[in-house]
């Protein structure tokens, strides 16, 4: 099956933070309070797949108030955070919506995403993931984390499910 067909059956689009929906830095004020910058493009993307009755998804390791004000923002689907082992909070998300492993995309950058890209019908990185990532994915994006690879992903999965 190709990466089209593949993308036609997706119905649940899932993201790591740090590395895919940023760029990874990680900032601190001098208070120790921790600020993420986001993409306003990837969010236009995140915008219409939600829009079209995609659901969408953040399972990431570090836990921060500014991703819950962005997925509030974008009105994700499901959002944990502070997660280490990813694939069994993936496989309770598929459960309480019915869904298999060929209607999930993922998009992870680094080694702790290896076990849920293994499993995913879409598994994605920015272009700027390890190379252990790169190797296992079936998309790599030519765009870096929080630099417009979740957006690359969307319109991928928007054209193979809605221009046709």
């Amino acid at each position: 099956m190709n990466l089209k067909q593949k993308a036609s059956k997706i119905k649940l689009l899932v993201f790591d933070v740090d590395g895919v929906m940023t760029d990874g830095s990680i900032t601190y004020d001098e208070n120790g309070i921790e600020y993420k910058t986001f993409n306003a493009k990837d969010g236009h993307g995140l915008a219409k797949m939600i829009k079209n009755g995609l659901m969408t998804a953040v399972i990431t390791g570090r836990k921060n108030g500014t991703v819950d004000r962005r997925a509030q923002d974008l009105r994700f689907t499901e959002v944990y955070q502070g997660v280490k082992n990813k694939l069994p909070i993936l496989e309770a998300i598929m459960q309480k919506y019915e869904l298999d492993f060929s209607q999930v995309s993922y998009m992870g950058d680094d080694e702790p995403d290896i076990p849920v890209l293994e499993k995913v019908g879409i598994s994605a990185c920015p272009a700027d993931a390890v190379r252990k990532v790169k190797d296992i994915c079936n998309f790599i994006s030519s765009k870096d984390g929080g630099k417009g690879a979740v957006r690359e992903l969307c319109d991928l999965i928007y054209e193979s499910q809605f221009e046709n």
